[in-house]
């Protein structure tokens, strides 16, 4: 499969000069223009792809041209401590069901906040935050409103893609992280000329700085996780749920342990239920996987890390990395394997091919087939060269097209030439 070419944002123009913001905090300092009034809308800070992404990004945003605040319908989860942390102003509208009188008080507040403080882009992500967000924003009069959309709806009901696809035909741009969800959202019946790609990005030093103590920290990690040193691991890297694949992957690793017994394999993230008002761990379906590996006498070969902060350690210590999703967008655990240099098995889904190059630095293969994902993956354990092969290909192609700093300067590229087109 081709490598697929990576275009760049909107050219970015100048910021266009603004007051102070009318709720007395004090924004950062610009030398030549009032910095642009920037506020993002998330359901909630768990440690998820797009609020990670999200936080890359505002780890890199130029503080001095945005002044930045959040707007969420939850206020928890892994990221909040970080956002607080940054002295980012957070507001909560917590709503529980936009089938209420409640909800529409909540938009009409929301559009009250964007009109006092002279917001002048809104971005809101995915379809909670978009069918919250962007009618309040229109209602505001907000020059720029930007939906992100970053998945092909696979956990949607037909009335809630409706909705979002409602909503965002009052947004000024659709913003997607892969070429697939353009052509979904355009098959769905999208305004193609509103779309635009920027795909992710990843921290390439955070995996760089690894490499300076891996014999120490692979020791630690390895004791910790009750590893042998030095069995092949195999590690999948995803929020675990019934479309991630999680149970074709343990199928694949009872196939694969019957013919090597040595390997080892690592299930890295957890799932979560939203219940009255708040969330917590999927106990049920935790326990239906460790079943599952009982089954299949399998559950003394795959560990269960849960949440994990040194994602690139673990990565530092995997043979392959595995994505069996039966749907997805542009993963953001595919490129921390490859900015990690692992080979990768995915599943031929949604943006996987933009990431994987079949051959090149691993093998697509088809979705819910696990005997077909086991012979992938041996024969990259099986092939040294092969997984050496591979392994330079990944971390080359993370460096070449995803770089942090790629994605940052389009982002910044979009929201200046949107924002000028519309002030000017």
């Amino acid at each position: 499969m081709a490598t697929s070419s990576v275009k760049r944002a909107d050219a970015s123009a100048s910021p266009v000069a603004l007051g102070t913001r009318p709720d007395g905090a004090t924004p950062p300092t610009q030398t030549s223009a009032a910095p642009v009034r920037l506020l993002k809308v998330l359901t909630l800070f768990a440690a998820g792809g797009t609020e990670g992404q999200v936080l890359n990004l505002v780890r890199r945003l130029d503080r001095t041209r945005y002044d930045l605040q959040f707007v969420c319908l939850r206020k928890w989860g892994h990221y909040l401590e970080e956002v607080e942390q940054r002295k980012i102003p957070i507001t909560e509208y917590a709503t529980r069901s936009f089938y209420s009188v409640h909800a529409i008080l909540q938009q009409l507040r929301f559009a009250r906040q964007l009109r006092a403080q002279r917001i002048q882009i809104m971005h809101s992500y995915n379809f909670y935050s978009n069918v919250f967000a962007i009618p309040a924003a229109k209602l505001a009069g907000v020059p720029l409103i930007i939906a992100s959309i970053r998945d092909q709806g696979v956990y949607m009901s037909s009335l809630q893609k409706f909705a979002q696809k409602l909503a965002c035909r009052m947004a000024d741009v659709v913003l997607c992280n892969a070429g697939s969800i353009r052509d979904w959202l355009i098959e769905e019946g999208y305004q193609p000329e509103k779309i635009r790609i920027i795909r992710n990005g990843i921290d390439l030093s955070r995996y760089r700085a690894v490499a300076t103590d891996a014999p120490t920290r692979a020791s630690t990690l390895r004791q910790e996780l009750g590893l042998p040193p030095t069995a092949p691991l195999v590690v999948m890297l995803s929020r675990l749920n019934a479309q991630k694949g999680v149970d074709d992957f343990i199928k694949a690793a009872a196939l694969i342990s019957l013919r090597m017994p040595e390997v080892r394999f690592l299930l890295v993230g957890e799932k979560l239920l939203h219940k009255q008002g708040t969330f917590e761990k999927d106990a049920s379906y935790h326990m239906h996987l460790q079943q599952l590996c009982r089954d299949l006498g399998v559950e003394d070969k795959i560990v269960f890390t849960g949440h994990r902060s040194d994602v690139p350690e673990l990565l530092a210590e995997g043979t392959v990395s595995v994505l069996p999703s039966h749907s997805e967008g542009l993963s953001n655990t595919l490129l921390e394997s490859m900015a990690a240099g692992l080979p990768i098995v995915a599943t031929c889904v949604g943006g996987n091919g933009e990431l994987v190059d079949h051959g090149l630095n691993g093998f697509l293969v088809p979705p819910q087939n696990p005997a077909t994902l086991a012979d992938a993956i041996m024969r990259i354990l099986a092939d040294s060269d092969l997984a050496r092969r591979f392994s330079q290909a990944s971390r080359a192609k993370a460096e070449q097209y995803f770089s942090m700093e790629r994605m940052v300067q389009d982002t910044e590229a979009l929201y200046d030439a949107q924002l000028a087109a519309r002030t000017t």
